[in-house]
């Protein structure tokens, strides 16, 4: 049975970090590009971060965010520093090969004072 598992996210305030970690099972992880989106209330999920032979992030991001993964620990991360208010948003990993994708339930990540 396929699982990805984020965890990691909270509330934060501005300026400072989380890391949130996705726990994949079920599929051979080393083989997949991995990803995390963003969808925040009233908007559309965003690419956040993405991690294959190379790594992509989004604009709004580059500088802050650092996307990394361990294949012998099955799981990818995301290194957020210097959060913002507009990073709030329900945070999603994606797994995705040629054929197939799977995607984790998300965690919420709130950037507040």
């Amino acid at each position: 049975q396929v699982q990805l598992v984020e965890s990691g996210g909270g509330l934060v305030q501005p300026g400072g970090s989380l890391r949130l970690s996705c726990a994949a099972s079920g599929f051979t992880f080393s083989r997949y590009a991995m990803s995390w989106y963003r969808q925040a209330p009233g908007k559309e999920r965003e690419l956040v971060a993405a991690i294959g032979g190379s790594t992509n992030y989004a604009d709004s991001v580059k500088g802050r965010f650092t996307i990394s993964r361990d294949n012998a620990k099955n799981t990818v991360y995301l290194q957020m520093n210097s959060l913002k208010p507009e990073d709030t948003a329900v945070y999603y990993c994606k797994a995705r090969s040629a054929w197939l994708e799977y995607w984790g339930r998300g965690t919420q990540v709130t950037v507040s004072s």
